[in-house]
């Protein structure tokens, strides 16, 4: 893509989500170095300058035209009320790219049973606007005040009646001594741009060569591509055994006289790592030879 000197002002999420995030983007092919005390990564692509910015405050970033585009939760969208174009939503099973909740959690033995129990009480959380805003739809007032840290322990120490945290497992929640009431959230890491800069038909291209690359690093993360010889009196066994995206490719071998007047064929398809130590067993009998596994960089 020609910049003819144009930049796309990007955002990274510093924190939880900052090294699983710089590693998609390698694989998407950018090369980012982060400093230890810089907000500034480096970046081998001129049409791109990146920053270093927490999640809850790029939605703001990106609204105000301070940054074209960026990678944030869902929920901070949400938390900060902007209007942004979403272009991506990632998940990311392996490690912690994956939906998380926004849970209303209350101590074990607290008597509240449901959101409307918590009538006169205070609640703490991070999610200050969105929490209001989930009681007023309820008509419930509450005190709702925003928590720095360590908010699980502010309900487990009587601090506060209730509390709106964040949790992927609930394991965190149960070890602190709270139960979870209500589910009010369930979000992801998304892929999002300010809607003047994707009326602008270069960022615009440019976000989506970007969603486009990490969506396709994604879903190669969890495949492996396998390939090998199959005789032609076994393909259809063999290709009975074989998932594939849309089908295996097959192509035919160079005859020679190692062959032995048979035809044989190569196969080539992607598979879920996961079925690998299933299927290979299986591929031998049915009579697949030379089976070789391979990683994979990007499915598009």
């Amino acid at each position: 893509m020609a910049t003819n000197g144009k930049v796309l002002k990007f955002g990274i999420p510093k924190g939880s989500l900052e090294a699983q995030t710089l590693e998609l983007l390698r694989k998407s092919g950018w090369r980012i170095a982060v400093g230890d005390r810089s907000y500034i990564p480096r970046v081998d692509d001129p049409s791109l300058s990146c920053r270093l910015l927490r999640p809850q405050e790029m939605p703001r970033y990106i609204a105000d035209g301070t940054l074209d585009a960026g990678i944030t939760g869902s929920d901070w969208i949400v938390e900060n009320g902007v209007d942004l174009v979403q272009i991506e939503s990632f998940i990311y099973s392996k490690v912690s790219l994956q939906p998380t909740r926004w849970v209303l959690c209350v101590p074990e033995n607290s008597p509240v049973k449901r959101l409307e129990d918590l009538a006169g009480k205070r609640v703490a959380t991070e999610m200050v606007a969105f929490t209001r805003r989930v009681f007023a739809e309820r008509k419930v007032k509450v005190e709702v005040e925003f928590s720095w840290g360590v908010t699980e322990a502010k309900a487990a120490d009587g601090l506060v009646d209730a509390v709106v945290e964040v949790t992927e497992t609930g394991s965190s929640l149960r070890a602190n001594g709270l139960r979870i009431v209500a589910e009010l959230l369930t979000s992801t890491p998304v892929l999002v741009a300010n809607p003047s800069a994707w009326k602008d038909p270069w960022k615009r291209e440019k976000v989506r060569q970007i969603g486009v690359l990490m969506k396709g690093a994604l879903d190669a993360e969890s495949r492996v591509g396998i390939k090998m010889n199959v005789a032609r009196e076994n393909l259809e066994a063999v290709i009975k055994l074989l998932p594939s995206i849309t089908a295996p490719t097959i192509s035919q071998l160079y005859p020679s006289p190692a062959l032995q007047g048979k035809e044989w064929l190569a196969v080539e398809t992607v598979i879920s790592e996961h079925t690998v130590r299933e299927l290979f067993p299986k591929l031998l009998e049915a009579g697949a030879v030379g089976i070789v596994e391979f990683a994979l960089n990007k499915i598009i």
